[in-house]
């Protein structure tokens, strides 16, 4: 068994030993077993990042297996520079995620426990496959733990928000089902991505083909109008549900752009990128403005995860090396700051058990600690230099001026709207005089909470301050995949 099939079936199993230990005085041990086996999972995705090599796109790591014979569907992994970072990132929340839940959580601990174990397997299955029903498989069976995460320990709307999101993505998945099948019978029968990579396809069938892919991806990442189910989603969501919501689950969208639109479909992709570009800028502009409104703060999050991903399309559909690095950094960012910023939330949750804004103020003066580390992910959120949220940011900027200076002064108001959004919200959350009497109680954050947001916040100082490592993985795939855009395939 190879490294990756490791990481994605051991976290698998380890959630389904949990299952079977139902009973609540069970309820610590079950705790540990996910925590051991997060820890065990993350450790098993290290070899992936030290043995990788360096200044070639092709795919490392490679497993293959006969699957469904008759079809020719195999199981197929490997990962390449662009889906590497994301393996140990999953990997990294999940254990997080373990840590964040520990005593929020108190009924039906083992099946919480569970389905994050299972969710996180599978998501890794989705960045490392190669074959086209295996990554169908794994992208649609994420659904079900994060439905039942939203719809066993959600919030009170929690059932609505659980059929808004599974409805949204499977409708959207539906076409992407239809636009595999009509590759499978062009390609004479073949699955193998990295055969349709290679297909010529005439202008027609790419339109198609890209519109039935751009359904299934743009609702994940989520792209402008289909962003409705994210707000509802991560309100209604636990803590943990959010945070790997928001730090992984929108990033297979954006993933499936880079791994099937774009390479498959070059032609296509060129000529609806202004389209793309088009939906990514009113995503960062009026969704920025939407988040200035919002009154709870999990909203206001959920629209800043909605602004920072339209950078991420804008820096793939520019279609020059330093957006797509831009846009694959800012993805990898984001996935630790908007983590960062729902576990600060639930902290404030966990104690008041209210999200709206108007709840809190002063809190600063109860929790200096937590106060210290909930400004430095609000600052990273705006894109501070020196955090990681500045990095892909500023690397999609610059990539934007270099294509057309109008876009990039459009794209570079986000920044004004994001520091707005992120430092008025600390000013009413966490600055001023204590306006209510259940934050002058408020106990500062406990050695467990410390952990889990000092982790993080190692994380995104590293990253803002030293992103060599992430961007040498990067680029060899990233110049690959733009030579590969740049050329036709019409037949």
């Amino acid at each position: 068994m190879g490294w990756l099939s490791l990481a994605i079936w051991t976290p698998i199993v380890f959630g389904a030993v949990l299952l079977a230990l139902g009973r609540d005085s069970q309820a610590q041990l079950v705790r540990w077993i996910a925590l051991i086996g997060s820890v065990v999972s993350l450790l098993i995705t290290l070899p992936l990042y030290t043995g990788f090599r360096l200044g070639t796109a092709e795919m490392q790591f490679v497993e293959k297996m006969p699957w469904i014979s008759r079809f020719n569907v195999n199981y197929y992994l490997g990962v390449d520079g662009i889906s590497l970072w994301f393996v140990l990132l999953t990997a990294f929340i999940t254990v997080i995620v373990v840590i964040a839940g520990w005593q929020v959580i108190q009924r039906k601990v083992n099946q919480y426990m569970a389905a994050f174990l299972i969710l996180s397997g599978l998501m890794i299955g989705v960045f490392a496959a190669l074959d086209g029903v295996l990554f169908y498989v794994f992208f649609e069976a994420t659904l079900i733990p994060m439905y039942l995460i939203i719809g066993i320990w959600g919030g009170p709307r929690k059932i609505y928000a659980a059929f808004k999101f599974f409805l949204y993505t499977l409708l959207g998945s539906m076409l992407m089902l239809v636009a595999f099948i009509y590759l499978y019978a062009v390609s004479g029968g073949s699955f193998d991505v990295l055969t349709w990579h290679k297909l010529p396809l005439s202008a027609t069938a790419q339109t198609l083909l890209f519109f039935a892919m751009f359904a299934a991806f743009a609702v994940k990442v989520p792209m402008w109008p289909v962003h409705t189910w994210l707000p509802d989603a991560h309100v209604e969501a636990p803590t943990g549900g959010s945070v790997v919501l928001a730090a992984i689950m929108l990033k297979l969208g954006a993933y499936g752009f880079l791994r099937f639109s774009m390479p498959i479909l070059p032609d296509a992709s060129r000529e609806w990128a202004w389209l793309m570009i088009a939906l990514s800028l009113i995503a960062v502009i009026y969704i920025g403005l939407v988040a200035l409104v919002q009154q709870d703060m999990k909203k206001l999050v959920a629209y800043s995860s909605v602004a920072h991903m339209g950078f991420v399309t804008m820096g793939f559909f520019i279609f020059n090396d330093l957006g797509v690095t831009g846009g694959l950094v800012q993805m990898i960012a984001h996935g630790f700051v908007s983590g960062a910023m729902f576990l600060c939330i639930g902290v404030l949750y966990d104690r008041v058990h209210s999200r709206e804004i108007s709840s809190y103020g002063g809190v600063v003066n109860s929790m200096p600690r937590f106060g210290a580390f909930a400004l430095l992910f609000f600052m990273a959120n705006c894109g501070l230099p020196g955090t990681a949220g500045f990095i892909g940011e500023w690397m999609v900027i610059l990539a934007t001026v270099r294509a057309n200076i109008w876009l990039g002064l459009l794209l570079a108001t986000a920044l004004i709207t994001g520091a707005a959004y992120s430092l008025w919200m600390f000013k009413r959350v966490y600055f001023g005089a204590v306006a209510n009497d259940d934050v002058r109680t408020m106990p500062d954050i406990d050695g467990r909470e410390f952990l889990v947001l000092a982790l993080l916040a190692i994380a995104v100082l590293w990253m803002g301050l030293y992103p060599k490592p992430f961007t040498d993985v990067m680029d060899a795939s990233v110049v690959n995949l733009l030579q590969h855009v740049a050329n036709s395939k019409l037949n």
